[in-house]
């Protein structure tokens, strides 16, 4: 990427696509942005005809991300059915209140009840009347290795799910199709769990103590050389857990007269961090590099409130991959723009660390940028790596910092050596180290398998969001009676998802989750695609109305495109 090309796209002066060049059908939905360009990012009722100028000189291959409008008459359904249900919840806490109907919720006692309210009743009126209906699609109790295939052990509730007891009964051969297993490695056989297993007789199972006192280990110390030089950075350093990761380091890196600049699907752990940090939070739309750059203009030119003293920093933080709409960041107009306003760019590469790139080294990988490029690279073992923890990348000064003011460096636990021994063997696996093509077979098996999947649920006519390239597949599902009802029966037919509704998404648009995994062969993929089929046939989810190509002239589509 050239400062040039990073001055036109920043001055405006990349070639804007017009609606001409891929427009939206008489049914309304927006088609798939592909091949570098993207007019519009979502058609929902609060974000119409949002416009993103993207510029192709930035990007090394297409990109392409599909978001389907809602259906109007699906999202008037959803609304009412929401309506419905809490109608009937308001109804049902007068009959608790009466003692008509036992009431399951906890309360004070009656000596405390002039006391400000410990529980509050109304934050709770969606858990209790509406989350309690679907309770059982989750939290189920796995008793295997959590792989491409897993045993659950079956519960019931006789109290409409406020608790739950094992029948003693185990559902055997359930196809995984929720875990972040995206390259295989939850496996208790291998050479990854052999030496899991060799680490543990030497090192014990746990340390009992933080790095910067008795918890610093040797095999600590080649973890982190080692997590450097497969991102390409100066220095890491590595944490026992991902979501503290985030929370407890970016407190370290921004503080008051600070301001963060923060993607508004961004993840829990970013957010929490950043509220942490006393720093003043601003929020721009998803992937949306016209909010982004307003924000940045608007920063620079009139600086903190009130008094309009410049900002002591600007922190722009975004994710690799998003795991409830399975896009992808758009890194290189997000480079561009942090170089033109000199911010700093903080990317959590969580879910993109492993699963995307040639090399599986992450989302940088895959534009093929620098890393030099990113201040701070962010990412968990938990997914790909089939392990726990997190590391920070980055220059030798910021990693020398974080080791004195990090939270998570002084105060919390080493992570365990067998945990180490698992990421340490599976990033060898990765980079080819261990003699074997072994990574790079399961990295081709990933995005065959993502770019399969995601094929054959477009053609069944379900909606799906996100990167033809990302191994989350959100599969849209908008009514709140259908969440535990895929959910259910899906299990029926030993299938395991993992439904999504509010408040972890808009309101109207609930959604089941699929993960893709190299370990997932491709009859188990043809099987959960068919229960998929089946079941959206039953609960009528394929709402989709996108119009099929003809394959024999897909490439003259796309050959039309290039000339535009």
């Amino acid at each position: 990427m050239t400062e040039s090309s990073a001055n036109k796209l920043l001055n405006g002066d990349a070639r804007q696509r017009t609606p001409n060049c891929k427009k939206s059908s008489k049914n309304g939905f927006v088609k798939n942005h592909c091949l570098f360009q993207q007019p519009q990012k979502y058609r929902r009722p609060s974000e119409k005809n949002q416009n993103v100028t993207l510029n192709s000189s930035l990007y090394k291959k297409p990109f392409a991300e599909s978001f389907e409008e809602t259906p109007l008459l699906v999202a008037v359904f959803t609304y009412m059915g929401y309506g419905i249900l809490t109608i009937f919840g308001y109804l049902r806490d007068f009959l608790r209140y009466w003692s008509i109907e036992k009431c399951h919720v906890a309360r004070e006692k009656e000596e405390q009840k002039d006391f400000v309210p410990l529980y509050q009743d109304f934050e709770n009126f969606y858990t209790r009347n509406l989350y309690m209906r679907i309770r059982d699609n989750w939290n189920r109790p796995i008793c295997s290795v959590p792989g491409a295939k897993m045993d659950l052990v079956e519960s019931v509730s006789h109290d409409y799910n406020w608790t739950f007891e094992q029948t003693g009964r185990v559902v055997k051969d359930v196809i995984n199709m929720g875990s972040y297993n995206y390259l295989g490695f939850a496996e208790n056989t291998g050479a990854c769990a052999d030496a899991a297993i060799e680490i543990t007789e030497k090192y014990g199972a746990g340390v009992g103590s933080t790095r910067c006192e008795m918890g610093n280990l040797d095999i600590h110390e080649e973890l982190e050389q080692l997590v450097a030089r497969f991102l390409g950075v100066e220095s890491s350093m590595t944490f026992g857990m991902g979501f503290a990761t985030n929370s407890m380091n970016i407190p370290a890196l921004t503080g008051k007269g600070c301001l963060i600049l923060s993607d508004e699907l961004n993840h829990a752990s970013l957010v929490l961090g950043a509220r942490l940090s006393g720093s003043t939070i601003r929020v721009f739309k998803h992937n949306n590099m016209q909010s982004l750059e307003k924000l940045l203009r608007d920063a620079i030119a009139h600086g903190q409130p009130r008094t309009h003293r410049p900002w002591k920093k600007i922190l722009i933080v975004v994710e690799g991959v998003y795991s409830m709409e399975g896009s992808i960041v758009r890194l290189p107009e997000v480079i561009a723009l942090k170089k033109r306003y000199k911010a700093y760019l903080y990317l959590d590469e969580a879910h993109s660390i492993g699963a995307l790139g040639p090399n599986g080294k992450g989302v940088v990988d895959y534009f093929g940028l620098d890393p030099k490029d990113v201040d701070i690279m962010m990412g968990t073992f938990t997914k790909s790596f089939g392990a726990a923890g997190g590391y920070i990348g980055g220059k030798k000064e910021l990693i020398d910092y974080l080791r004195c003011h990090s939270h998570s460096a002084l105060y919390a636990t080493s992570t365990s050596p067998p945990v180490a021994q698992q990421i340490i063997t599976s990033m060898k696996t990765i980079m080819g180290e261990d003699g074997t093509t072994l990574g790079a077979d399961r990295l081709r098996r990933l995005s065959e398998n993502t770019t399969y999947f995601r094929r054959k649920l477009r053609e069944m006519g379900f909606i799906i969001y996100g990167n033809d390239d990302s191994p989350v597949v959100p599969m849209m599902l908008y009514m709140p009676a259908k969440i535990g009802a895929f959910g259910r029966e899906m299990l029926k037919r030993n299938i395991g998802t993992v439904v999504v509704g509010f408040p972890a998404t808009p309101i109207i648009e609930s959604r089941a989750r699929f993960c893709l995994s190299a370990a997932h062969t491709r009859e188990m993929l043809d099987t959960a695609l068919e229960a998929t089929s089946e079941v959206g046939d039953l609960l009528q989810l394929k709402y989709s109305r996108r119009e099929q190509p003809l394959p024999s002239f897909s490439w003259m589509a796309e050959e039309s495109l290039l000339q535009d």
